[in-house]
Formats: structure tokens, C-alpha cells, sequence
């Protein structure tokens, strides 16, 4: 299997995986994993890191963006084969753990199926195991300081999971957003900067509000977990998904 990877800047590559995005940061011969895909991505992530001269061995950690299983389907395979620290918020710790499931239920998918691009979507996310149980057994807290390949920067953005964050790269102006500000979706109608579809959200209105944060970050380039790569200012972008928002 061939992953999509695509270098935006020296050392950041965004992945398009089957629906989903992840990122790779590599510095030197070792490297960062930001998100791992659906479950039935592992191959394309394993692609994906040999792709760009790395190895599952040279990652230093995984960074969670949130703990659903369209963006944690490989973090327990990589931490039990290869004992790569699995790092994300300290209130995603507990969902990453399966304490509980802030997901959308199928029950939620079938109400809004009506939606263009809803069942063709749903359908492809349970055959890559949208619905499968990958906990991560022993997800940890970012440390109070993050000193990870590429040099990312945890935000806390809550509204899509309680515990959702993008990261920031500040030496190259790059934001990784994760579900919080997205540029397209197989259910969405839009294309460009975007929430998602309002089902997905645990509380859309504190989606909305980290929308000011990513405002505030210096940044000119977008990686977003769903859909392409957007160039241009993320102040810019997280304005008109706002917008759209309305």
C-alpha cells in the first residue's frame, strides 16, 4: 500500500490517509507522529514513516490530536511493538484510555443519513474500522515541556473532544489543527476552511470558540486532519470558518 505523503516544508509532511490526515515531523533521524489514521490505515502509516527516510523504531512520540478512532487506529499497535510514548491532553488521557467514548453513534449517522456524502462516508469508516475498540492502554499528559522532533506546541482547542489540541509550529509557521479547523470533509458541501459537520462535535459551541486561539497563532500554513493542505493565513482561515459557522 501506497501512502499519499506530501512535504509542505523542510521536515513537515502531511499524509492523506483513507478520509484522514496525519503528520510526520522529522529533525535529524528521529521523528514525530501527530495522529495515526483509522484503524485499517497501519500499513499506509508504516508507508507513510519509510516514505520519508524514517522508521516506527525513529519515532520519538505520538501526539494525539483527540481519540477517535479515525485518528488513534495505530497509536496502541505503535506503543506496544515499539514502546513509542503515546502524548496528548490531559483531558483526551482518559478518552484515549476508553474510559469512556466521545464519538459519533451510529444511531447520530443514520438521523443525519440523509446528508449528501453521510452513508458513503459511514460506510467506508466501519470497513476501516470506524467503529473498532482501539484503546491506547496507556495513553500519558504532555509533559510540561514538549521537546519533540520539529519542536510542535500543544493548544488546547476543546469543542470537538473535551481534551482536542492542534499544535503549533512556530520556527516554520505551520499549524497541525487536527479536527478543530478543517478544509473539507466527504460530508461536508464546503471546501476551504471549515468546521465539521455539526454531529461530530462533543460541544459545537466551544468548537467555535477555539476558533480565537488558532486566530492568534503566526502561521501561514494549514495541516488539517480532513482534507488538503490550505496555504495561506491561519488567522485568515479560522475567520471564515467561522463565518460559516453562523
Amino acid at each position: 500500500m501506497r501512502a499519499d505523503v506530501q512535504q509542505v516544508a523542510d521536515g513537515i509532511y502531511l499524509v492523506h490517509g483513507s478520509n484522514t490526515n496525519w503528520v510526520i515531523l522529522t529533525e535529524g533521524d528521529a521523528a514525530t507522529l501527530i495522529d495515526t489514521g483509522y484503524p485499517g490505515d497501519r500499513q499506509l502509516v508504516l508507508d507513510s514513516l519509510a516514505q520519508v527516510g524514517s522508521s516506527p523504531e525513529a519515532v520519538a512520540a505520538v501526539l494525539v490530536t483527540h481519540a477517535h478512532n479515525d485518528h488513534i487506529g495505530s497509536a496502541e499497535y505503535l506503543r506496544a511493538a515499539y514502546g513509542t510514548p503515546v502524548l496528548t491532553h490531559e483531558a483526551e488521557v482518559p478518552h484515549a484510555r476508553r474510559d469512556f467514548l466521545h464519538q459519533v453513534s451510529v444511531g447520530e449517522v443514520l438521523r443525519n443519513g440523509w446528508r449528501p456524502g453521510v452513508l458513503p462516508w459511514a460506510v467506508h469508516a466501519i470497513r476501516s474500522g470506524g467503529t473498532a475498540q482501539v484503546p491506547v492502554a496507556e495513553p500519558q499528559p504532555f509533559p510540561e515541556v514538549l521537546d519533540l522532533p520539529g519542536g510542535p506546541v500543544p493548544v488546547h482547542t476543546p469543542g470537538h473532544t473535551d481534551g482536542h489540541c492542534a499544535f503549533h509550529l512556530p520556527d516554520a509557521g505551520v499549524v497541525v489543527s487536527g479536527d478543530a479547523l478543517v478544509s473539507g470533509h466527504p460530508t461536508a458541501r464546503l471546501k476551504g476552511p471549515q468546521l465539521l459537520p455539526d454531529m461530530f462535535h462533543r460541544e459545537r459551541e466551544r468548537a467555535v470558540a477555539s476558533l480565537d486561539l488558532l486566530e492568534k497563532l503566526a502561521a501561514d500554513v494549514l495541516l488539517p486532519g480532513h482534507g488538503p493542505v490550505h496555504q495561506g493565513s491561519v488567522r485568515q482561515a479560522a475567520g471564515q470558518a467561522r463565518e460559516r459557522a453562523r
